[in-house]
């Protein structure tokens, strides 16, 4: 994969600069985002032609703790319960878009869980360490990175647990 930085101008973004910070390894990839598209993970998988288990996309959760950070495959849900649990919590729900665009820096569809402006408690679906790379938002609507699962794991301080399920 080796750092691939070429091709970023304009495009980069506080995820990218934390990955370039940290001496990463990983790769952007632009797309065209379609402005009416409603599943924006789903959207990036079909115009990447990456299959959707290995596109994870961004959610933030409200916690008894406060906002926490879940990081999915696009073609699943998040699992409240066993999100919560991971974080020894009891409880979590989806916070509130507006809320989340503003603690995050990041709008919804482009939301990274690199780079935000202040770094969240993170969990990542296990699913995630099944595969060589994964993609997920660079922080904005039609740019993914690619990178191992255990570089986005370490640079998030992010926990893995079973938090995605498919029904």
């Amino acid at each position: 994969m080796g750092k691939t930085n070429k091709g970023r101008g304009g495009q980069g973004t506080p995820a990218t600069v934390a990955l370039a910070k940290a001496g990463a390894d990983f790769t952007l990839h632009p797309y065209e985002h379609d402005p009416s598209a409603q599943a924006y993970g789903e959207e990036a998988a079909d115009a990447l032609g990456v299959p959707y288990e290995r596109i994870f996309k961004t959610l933030v959760a409200e916690t008894e703790r406060g906002l926490a950070v879940a990081v999915v495959p696009v073609a699943a849900k998040l699992d409240l319960k066993a999100f919560a649990s991971a974080l020894h919590g009891k409880r979590a729900t989806m916070a509130e878009a507006a809320k989340v665009e503003r603690v995050t820096g990041y709008v919804v569809g482009g939301i990274s869980p690199l780079g935000q402006r202040r770094q969240l408690p993170t969990v990542v679906d296990e699913s995630a360490l099944g595969f060589e790379t994964v993609y997920f938002s660079a922080g904005r609507r039609g740019l993914q990175i690619e990178t191992a699962p255990a570089t986005l794991v370490e640079l998030t301080g992010a926990f893995v647990a079973a938090i995605a399920r498919t029904d």
